[in-house]
């Protein structure tokens, strides 16, 4: 083996390069929570109205 020969594993500048990159994923952004909220509603007034009907049927 020659004395001019690099290690590769021995290069951690490429490594840290690699590892400290902005992940594309991770800067999506969230998805929204506007539709979950609104099917709660829907939900809870359909309860409402429900639990009405059975009250005074």
């Amino acid at each position: 083996m020659s004395d001019e020969y690099v290690d590769p594993s021995g290069n951690t500048e490429q490594f840290r390069a690699f590892a400290h990159s902005p992940d594309s994923a991770a800067a999506a952004e969230a998805p929204s929570r506007l539709p979950l909220a609104v099917g709660a509603g829907v939900v809870a007034v359909l309860l409402v109205a429900v639990a009405t009907w059975l009250a005074l049927g």
